[in-house]
């Protein structure tokens, strides 16, 4: 079985001198040659300076092609990478730091001053190397004259990640050489990746679905990728035109953004030569409404494949085809290269139509969570199926809809009410950029349910109105007993709702600006 160090060294011999990676702020490139030297030198710096096979590297980083050299480096040189989420607040990530047990930390210039704050909460020596965003480290100590890493085997930890922990400490989800390229083989099946792609990486290199998706997959099929330091609505379409990019990856929110200057740029994408090349764009980590789906495809003649992928699978569960077939709207897909079933309380696989847990078994599956061996029995089962927490339901044509998270449902007067069916109600109502239903506490019911709306720009709205629709829609029982207009929405990495912060920082979403955003730019 192949390894991250293999797939470099065989494209280094297939593909040398053509072009891996491809920095659009300066048109600096890497080819798979040079990518195999950074791996051979990231190695050597490393033993010289006693980080042995199988030991925690950490980063703090912008994208960039550094970010991708070092993600891909550390773990072909035998060690373990450690992204650190940069929208994380300075207690999540001395968390993870510590409790990943990472000896070496890559920072960027931005994070400089946060790094040494987060450090210095650490009671263990952790070495800072400095990182330039085109340059690279700034080495304490010189290479060593051997590689010592030693070359890692398929079963060996790559990618120590962890999740979001909306709902208490953050979990490290362990992926081995195996589950990584597994994630990355998936999507290349599921989207017929060659040689002749080349992607759009706009996610951020510490979350799954920017790591295996955009980085990963295009090593597996010997393509090509253009990584910008964030996310910027401006220059999208720009990126994709000057570099012609095959495909993109995005997540729900950008895809809002980019509509939302629909009428600036809709024409030029949909009749410009430079884009004729674009074959799909790819839309994961969160539920695109149906709506915004075909609106995107309306106007920008681009297709839309949604998919289904977690941090403990590899980024990968479910695909929608690619055409000629046509897929199903609300739906993330079939299954590629895993197996997906849907569960009742006890394991029992639910009739079509039924619904219940998504169960996923695959090489991509983690395997386990770092020093949390209750959290890992309560996922993973003893046959090898990861419990998601997601529910769903199949239908007879094997497509899979999801319909919330166990833990995100709201129990009305003892009915399940998912919030994504409110999601959805709400961003049809014309003016309306993103919105997030949740439960808060009553009396009456045990639970009852709330709404939040984002305007998109130059749009008012109220919340009575939007109520009355609600009503009109989906009932009394269903529709929110308040709807209120706030400036942004909480979100993880990959853009995914944070349902369950939002009673406790309504009254700042709705006065305050949103945080800043490290890899993402509405403009």
């Amino acid at each position: 079985m192949s390894t991250i160090l293999t797939l470099a060294e065989k494209w280094a011999e297939k593909r040398a001198d053509e072009p891996f990676l491809i920095g659009p702020e300066t048109n600096e490139t890497v080819s798979f040659e040079q990518l195999r030297r950074y791996i051979d030198v990231i190695d050597k710096h490393l033993s010289a300076g006693g980080i042995g096979r199988g030991e925690k590297v950490a980063f703090l980083m912008e994208n960039g092609l550094w970010s991708a050299i070092l993600f891909l480096g550390v773990m072909a040189s035998g060690r373990i990478i450690v992204p650190l989420n940069a929208v994380s607040g300075d207690d999540q990530l001395r968390y993870v730091l510590d409790h990943s047990d990472s000896r070496l930390l890559f920072v960027t210039e931005t994070y400089r001053e946060r790094a040494e704050a987060i450090v210095a909460g650490i009671d263990r020596a952790i070495t800072r190397i400095p990182t330039h965003m085109e340059q690279g480290p700034r080495w304490p100590w010189p290479a060593g004259e051997e590689a010592a890493g030693g070359r890692p085997e398929p079963e060996d930890t790559a990618l120590l990640i962890y999740t979001s922990g909306t709902t208490g400490r953050p979990k490290g989800v362990m992926l081995s050489h195996r589950s990584v390229i597994a994630g990355g083989r998936y999507t290349v099946e599921a989207h017929s990746l060659t040689e002749r792609d080349r992607a759009l990486c706009v996610l951020p290199l510490y979350h799954i679905n920017g790591e295996i998706v955009t980085v990963i997959a295009p090593l597996l099929s010997g393509g090509s990728l253009v990584i910008p330091y964030r996310y910027s609505s401006s220059a999208f379409w720009t990126w994709i035109e000057r570099h012609q990019c095959t495909w993109f990856s995005v997540v729900p929110t950008i895809i809002a953004y980019v509509l939302d200057k629909a009428a600036e740029t809709a024409d030029h994408v949909k009749n410009g030569e430079g884009f004729r090349q674009v074959r799909f764009g790819r839309s994961a980590s969160s539920a695109l409404s149906p709506e915004m789906h075909k609106a995107f495809e309306d106007s920008f003649g681009i297709r839309i494949v949604e998919t289904m992928g977690l941090t403990e699978t590899a980024a990968q569960i479910l695909s929608n085809p690619l055409p000629p077939a046509t897929g199903k709207y609300g739906s993330p897909g079939i299954p590629y290269g895993n197996e997906v079933r849907v569960v009742d309380s006890e394991g029992n696989e639910m009739p079509r139509g039924q619904v219940g847990e998504l169960v996923v078994r695959g090489d991509n599956v983690m395997s386990g969570y770092y020093k949390n061996p209750e959290a890992t029995r309560s996922a993973l089962g003893d046959d090898g199926w990861l419990y998601t927490g997601d529910l769903g339901y199949q239908d007879e044509d094997d497509y899979f809809f999801i319909t919330g998270r166990i833990k995100e449902l709201i129990i009305k007067g003892g009915e399940n009410v998912a919030p994504r069916e409110i999601d959805e109600v709400l961003l049809q109502y014309p003016g309306v950029l993103e919105a997030a239903a949740f439960a808060v506490p009553d009396d009456r019911y045990g639970q009852e349910i709330m709404a939040c709306v984002v305007p998109s720009d130059g749009v008012s709205l109220e919340g009575e109105t939007l109520r009355a629709y609600c009503v009109d829609k989906l009932g009394r029982y269903k529709a929110p007993c308040e709807i209120a207009v706030v400036r942004w929405v909480p979100k993880g990495p990959s853009g995914k709702i944070q349902r369950l912060r939002i009673p406790d920082i309504l009254e700042e979403m709705r006065h305050t600006a949103p945080p800043a955003s490290t890899n993402m730019s509405r403009d």
